[in-house]
């Protein structure tokens, strides 16, 4: 057992391990389970919860990213060892791809595919829309504008001197640029999502990830800003579905070389573009 894997698994088939954003914890993806059931996706939710929250609230958290991951993949590496997909939006897409960076470097078992939504791509620099250096008022004025806190509780102090501080750390730990020269393209599929309305991640952000593709690279713009993984639950978990019926019976991955190639899709326009990719 492991604190990384808090809640007890309730359903079957292939697990999907769910990274949060900035901030959040594992009891973002409550609910994930029952609606990918009724969608007769053959998935098991797996929410990872980080130190630092919720029940882990008491725990130191992490603020540098190689740090997390080498304690995340030495956690995680039972429950990783048979065939998976992982999931990640915002900071967790960051985390994800260092996790499987990490296990791919070793020769792990890697997921079948890895699903990252709303982060920039590790070599492009943050933006600063969200500053962890920012004051409280306007640090939390920001993350209402973009959807990620009612903004009626952004100008409540008890609020934000309780939630601002796992934020903050939440924002260093993927505020760091990683060059190319310090990694190299991930042997497995990459399904990348973007709010068509983010005013943090642009899409451009997210075409970027296609210089870490080793293999196939899929860009989906989906309605919404940068939470739509909350306003669009829907669609997204439709989407997870057809992605989940593409990987069930698909051999499982070790590293390897290989040419990629990337595609885009916008949800109703019926047209993919191809490149070379990683």
């Amino acid at each position: 057992m492991t604190p990384y894997l808090p809640r007890s698994a309730t359903g079957t088939g292939m697990p999907l391990f769910c990274l949060p954003c900035a901030g959040g914890g594992a009891s973002a993806y409550r609910g994930w389970q029952q609606a990918l059931d009724k969608l007769g996706s053959g998935l098991q939710v797996l929410p990872v919860q980080l130190p630092g929250r919720e029940e882990r609230a008491h725990e130191r958290r992490f603020t540098e990213v190689a740090a997390l991951v080498e304690e995340m993949d030495e956690h995680l590496d039972a429950a990783l060892a048979r065939p998976h997909l992982l999931y990640g939006h915002s900071m967790g897409a960051f985390v994800a791809h260092a996790l499987v960076l990490r296990r791919q470097r070793r020769g792990a078992l890697l997921p079948r595919a890895l699903v990252l939504s709303s982060h920039r791509a590790p070599h492009v620099p943050p933006n600063r829309v969200l500053d962890p250096g920012a004051d409280d008022r306007m640090l939390a004025t920001r993350l209402a504008q973009l959807g990620g806190i009612p903004p009626e509780l952004a100008d409540r102090r008890g609020f934000r001197s309780r939630l601002l501080p796992l934020i903050r750390d939440d924002l260093r730990l993927c505020s760091t640029t990683l060059p190319m020269t310090e990694t190299e393209p991930l042997r497995v599929p990459l399904h990348l999502l973007v709010g068509a309305h983010d005013q943090l991640v642009p899409v451009a952000a997210m075409e970027a990830w296609s210089a870490h593709c080793g293999l196939d690279s899929e860009l989906r713009t989906m309605p919404g800003g940068h939470f739509f993984v909350r306003t669009h639950e829907n669609a997204l978990l439709r989407h997870l579905a057809a992605v989940a019926d593409r990987y069930r019976a698909v051999p499982a991955r070790r590293p390897r070389h290989s040419a990629g190639h990337r595609t885009h899709k916008t949800p109703g326009s019926g047209q993919e573009t191809e490149s070379c990719a990683g």
